[in-house]
């Protein structure tokens, strides 16, 4: 019963799913305006003189050393077990989850898919990005510095930018971006900014990314969430491609061209609505075989008798609830009758078989 309730809920998700696009009047998709251009252009400027800065071990690597040394989490160790639970709204796995729940009951509502393919898009420009920077820089964090006044570049780390921070930009950064209103994409704006600069600050004062890290991460994750407009045609032509996807084994499992136990499986997933049913065989269904009863009886067992169809089948009785009955035609003959043998001087021998 559990199951089939689930496969009914999983039915009509799937059938609200199958439903044209019923976006509201105000629901636009964010284009790339000049406005946003020119913020692009900006932030990407910010990006590359911090990455020169670094590299160039100026004035922000020595405010990167000042601040390490003046341990935020030593000055002030009232905040530490708070900020502990803070920094976890910008780890990739617990954020991603939660964002991905929202998004799921945002496409199930709007009947497309475009909330959770755009959040999968600018997840995976986070990982290509963030990534190569890190990967290509090297830098060590504060705790494994080795040089003061170093810029602890090309050593192995991977901590610049900071990777805390530029998720949480892109996370809650990504619900603004899909507000459905004017009012409610201004109010998430100020909301993920509030997360993402209370998260890069938290990382410095735990000591796990210098400040630099942290301009770095900002710059990054606002950097793919300015560009997302740009990938709007790519994330038609994926939502397109998954219903036709669909719509083709849909097609497969109605002609048969799909084995039965496939069929079996993808039918709740491939129907809307109840429309697309598992085809049942037409016609009468031919009886299982039954033993011939002179073959029973020849093999010891009293013959079968075969029930008429209309009979319900009887309920199932496990092993312990079975009423013990002795077997027809036993093999041993009675006890009265191997005594009189006895008193005969005969032994009583068993029937042959036995």
């Amino acid at each position: 019963m559990r199951t089939e309730h689930f496969l009914t809920h999983l039915d009509r998700a799937f059938a609200r799913l199958d439903r044209e696009p019923e976006r509201p009047a105000h629901l636009q998709t964010p284009r790339m305006s000049r406005h946003r251009v020119v913020l692009l252009g900006s932030t990407l400027a910010f990006y590359l003189a911090i990455v020169v800065a670094v590299l160039t071990t100026s004035w922000l690597v020595r405010l990167d050393w000042q601040i390490m040394f003046f341990r935020p989490y030593e000055q002030w160790p009232q905040l530490h077990a708070f900020l502990d639970y803070l920094v976890v709204l910008g780890q990739r796995g617990p954020t991603a989850v939660m964002v991905a729940a929202w998004l799921g009951w945002r496409s199930w509502r709007q009947h497309t898919l475009r909330p959770l393919i755009t959040l999968g898009v600018s997840l995976l420009l986070l990982n290509i990005t963030v990534g190569a920077v890190k990967l290509g820089l090297g830098r060590l964090g504060p705790h494994y510095a080795r040089e003061i006044g170093s810029a602890e570049l090309f050593a192995g780390g991977d901590i610049f930018p900071s990777g805390h921070t530029a998720n949480a930009v892109v996370t809650w950064g990504i619900l603004a971006y899909l507000a459905s209103t004017t009012v409610t994409r201004r109010v998430l704006s100020v909301v993920s900014a509030v997360v993402s600069l209370s998260v890069g600050a938290t990382t410095v004062y735990l000591g796990t990314h210098w400040v630099s890290d942290v301009l770095l991460g900002w710059s990054a994750g606002l950097l793919i969430l300015l560009a997302l407009p740009w990938f709007e045609p790519l994330i038609a032509r994926i939502e397109a491609y998954v219903f036709e996807v669909r719509e083709r084994m849909r097609r497969r499992v109605e002609t048969g061209l799909v084995p039965e136990p496939v069929a079996a499986a993808l039918t709740p997933l491939l129907s809307a609505g109840g429309k697309w049913q598992r085809r049942r065989p037409v016609g009468p269904v031919a009886p299982a075989a039954q033993p011939a009863p002179a073959a029973t009886a020849a093999a010891g067992h009293s013959p079968v008798t075969v029930r008429p169809a209309a009979h319900l089948p009887r309920p199932h009785v496990i092993r312990s609830e079975r009423t013990p009955v002795t077997p027809a035609g036993s093999r041993r003959p009675a006890h009265t009758e191997r005594a009189g043998a006895a008193a005969r001087g005969t032994s009583a021998r068993p029937v042959a078989g036995g």
